[in-house]
């Protein structure tokens, strides 16, 4: 391992020392082989591939707090469209978020009170109704103008709990 390696990254480097001794993914192509983005959380319990029976390479994978569909999330899903062989997308929230659990004032204030930072300059996105925000972002995805109206585009909750992904709703 080089020296110049931060010792806070350390363990992670030496990981990979690991892992590139039985690298077997080099081959794999760019595009989604089976067609597939998922927009889920940044919650470390989920394990997308693991959680729809998927390998390296069967999908894109977006990830962010709350599993929201921001306009990040829709730029890069119009370069997977049309770049990268995605013609579905499963919107993958979970239980147990911690976006679910406060207000954005609460979330800004809770910041600010542990760790004296002021954050009113962005947007954190919370989720008050899941149901309802995963149906809004849903149809975020479905209404873009730079995606195609075909692009079918499904929502599910993920239980943390029990490893259930529960269907609620599509574009369809």
């Amino acid at each position: 391992m080089s020296q110049n390696i931060p010792e806070a990254f350390a363990d992670v480097f030496t990981a990979n020392d690991h892992y590139v001794k039985d690298f077997s993914l080099g081959e794999l192509q760019a595009k989604a082989a089976r067609g597939l983005a998922i927009v889920t959380c940044m919650d470390s319990r989920i394990s997308p591939l693991e959680v729809l029976g998927l390998e390296p390479g069967d999908a894109k994978i977006l990830r962010n707090a709350g599993a929201r569909v921001t306009g990040d999330v829709l730029r890069t899903l119009v370069l997977a469209v049309y770049l990268l062989g995605v013609d579905r997308v499963l919107v993958m929230p979970h239980t147990q978020c911690r976006m679910a659990q406060s207000t954005e004032a609460e979330l800004h204030e809770l910041i600010d009170e542990r760790h004296g930072i002021d954050t009113s300059s962005i947007k954190f996105k919370p989720i008050k109704d899941p149901i309802a925000t995963l149906r809004k972002d849903i149809a975020s995805i479905a209404s873009h103008p730079l995606l195609p109206d075909d692009l079918d585009v499904t929502g599910a909750i993920y239980d943390v709990a029990t490893g259930k992904l529960n269907y609620i709703a599509s574009t369809d």
